[in-house]
């Protein structure tokens, strides 16, 4: 007879809309174990697997704290209520909880209230398309809450969830699911959920033995980032941007940049600081698909890309928005894992802001054979190569502009854009081999350059501080050679030090909050280092908090029209996990509009 041996859930906390997926473990007849589902359609030696799902309901309700969603809120912020903040962001768990994200929390209020005096409900809509839900209602009195007391002492019109169940009597279930996977919705939320399956014969379709239940802990709402706000830096811009409200004139496009963490890196060897659930795939793809297509880019450059979650994932859910994508997988000679598992860049564009030219694919093992064999001697080869394989790539892709920003004695010109996508090597004692990979990048670039006339942007994670080596030679153009990064060159591949220049004229997107001078920029410009013009940070874990991401661009044919808001750190470690479990990703997203200049006849 079929058998269960075990019901196990991978996850230890269900989130709304994240999909669950118990694992089974099945014993055969012949005393084989297998994990292979036996569905009705599929039946093994005449009998299969019926699997049930069930919400189990009680009278008792409880609200859900805002900071950490598994736990039950005990006060509510007052403040929150009078500003018609989401009635979901306004609970706490604890007087502490309340303390430690008050610098945060504060913003919220302070935003509400300047969108009340600007733009009536604007910001309560933000909040909802960032939220995937509405207000659940603002008639609530400041209290502190008990399970035997929250469902008299919340007001009127607030959205309430069910305490633990009562196993003793006085539950209810309601069926929500027949198949094996199981998608938690809002109406699940604060209720704990029962997965059932039972053995059944094929030909009497009677259940053979008992049947086997696994419970969950209670279903918490998916938490997700406050919403950012584009900020404009030209001055003929006036007030500020939210995603909805950016600029759309002629000849003006946004383009964002953001490492995603790839699933193999988290890991909770790597992120113990962080719960379990957060790290999970399932919860951080609806996270990160929620957060990349609220910022409505027009380009997309991602790293740190799955080659199973490019093709399952993100190209069929980013094209339903109208995206076209791109894609290149780094290469595999250090890689020793399962090769559809192995991350690269991504890259995607609006089918109706542009059209795909040309694209070109940069691979660092490949330049590294052939600097070995040209300039390293034979002896020295294999070191050398152990040294700079380590199958980064970069994506280059050439677009054409779907609308037309040329002077009058151009008319009907095509607009090229070209854009850069890279993830540069993130061991920190190999510098040489850091801005040897940007140099090669840099240098295909040029040639495409010249040949073309085309705008460029260079966006990624590059791994490397503000003011290193492989930082100015984007920024400034050359490396000094008094410059300390330089004296790390065992191979002797960056010597002559004179060869360390480019042609581009690249510019760091968010320098330009160093050129605002009022309002938001000032805030921004106390987010970013003086000595550098870059943000104070674009990584953040519990270990380092720095810059490696940037967005650069070619200044003598566009300009930055407008910046996505840099964040302080305590917007990002509320909770001290990854950064916090509302942000999907160790880095932050940088997202810049642009402008095209018009070109006139050369």
């Amino acid at each position: 007879m079929l058998s269960v041996l075990r019901l196990h859930l991978p996850s230890d906390i269900p989130i709304v809309g994240c999909e669950l997926t118990p694992y089974v473990l099945l014993k055969r007849p012949d005393t084989s174990i297998i994990t292979e589902d036996v569905n009705e359609s599929n039946p093994l030696h005449g009998q299969f697997l019926r699997h049930r799902w069930y919400r189990v309901q009680s009278d008792k309700k409880v609200a859900v704290c805002s900071v950490h969603p598994s736990e039950q809120a005990t006060l509510q912020c007052i403040g929150c209520v009078k500003a018609k903040i989401p009635v979901a962001k306004s609970y706490h768990c604890s007087s502490k909880c309340f303390s430690d994200a008050w610098q945060h929390h504060r913003l919220l209020h302070e935003r509400a209230a300047s969108a009340a005096n600007e733009n009536g409900n604007e910001e309560e809509e933000i909040f909802a398309r960032f939220n995937g839900q509405g207000n659940a209602g603002t008639s609530v009195v400041n209290t502190s809450l008990s399970a035997s007391q929250s469902s008299s002492s919340l007001g009127n019109g607030t959205t309430l969830y069910p305490a633990a169940i009562q196993r003793s009597g006085g539950e209810t279930l309601f069926e929500v699911g027949l198949a094996k996977t199981y998608t938690p919705t809002a109406d699940d939320i604060g209720h704990v959920l029962k997965f059932e399956c039972v053995v059944v014969d094929t030909e009497t379709n009677s259940t053979v033995g008992l049947s086997s239940t696994i419970l969950t802990s209670r279903v918490i709402p998916a938490p997700s980032p406050s919403p950012r706000r584009l900020i404009p830096v030209s001055g003929d811009v006036p007030g500020n941007l939210d995603m909805d409200g950016r600029i759309s004139s002629v000849g003006t496009f946004t383009v964002l940049s953001y490492n995603i963490l790839s699933e193999v890196y988290a890991t909770s060897e790597l992120y113990s600081y962080c719960p379990p659930w957060a790290l999970s795939w399932p919860y951080r793809r609806q996270n990160l698909l929620r957060e990349i297509v609220g910022y409505r880019a027009d380009i997309v450059c991602l790293q740190e890309v799955q080659s199973d979650h490019f093709e399952e994932f993100f190209a069929p859910e980013l094209d339903k928005h109208g995206y076209q994508a791109l894609f290149k997988r780094k290469t595999a000679e250090v890689y020793s894992g399962d090769i559809n598992t192995i991350d690269g860049c991504a890259t995607f564009f609006r089918r109706d802001k542009f059209s795909h030219v040309k694209k070109y694919e940069v691979e660092f093992n490949k330049a590294a054979q052939s600097l070995t064999d040209a300039v390293v001697p034979s002896a020295q080869k294999k070191t050398a190569l152990n040294r700079l394989v380590k199958d980064n790539v970069a994506l280059i892709v050439v677009l054409e502009a779907k609308f037309s920003n040329q002077g009058v004695d151009n008319p009907g010109k095509r607009q090229l854009v070209c854009v850069a996508n890279t993830h540069v090597n993130m061991h920190q004692d190999l510098k040489d081999v850091k801005l040897w990979q940007v140099h090669t990048l840099l240098k295909g670039l040029e040639k495409i350059a010249v040949s073309a006339d085309i705008p460029m942007l260079v966006c990624g994670d590059f791994n490397s501080v503000p003011g290193s080596a492989p930082h100015a030679l984007l920024a400034m153009g050359k490396v000094d050679p008094p410059h300390p990064d330089l004296a790390l060159d065992p191979l002797g591949i960056l010597r002559p030090f004179a060869k360390l220049t480019h042609q581009l004229p690249l510019v760091s997107a968010y320098s330009s909050f160093a050129r605002v001078a009022t309002g938001l920029g000032l805030e921004q410009r106390r987010r970013m280092d003086p000595a550098t013009n870059e943000p104070l940070f674009t990584n953040c874990t519990r270990d380092f908090i720095g810059t490696h991401d940037y967005i650069f661009y070619s200044a003598d044919s566009l300009t930055v029209e407008s910046l996505l808001e840099l964040l302080d750190e305590d917007s990002l470690r509320k909770d001290t996990a990854l950064p916090s479990p509302e942000w999907s990703s160790d880095h932050i997203a940088l997202l810049a509009g642009f402008r095209c200049k018009p070109r006139t006849r050369r």
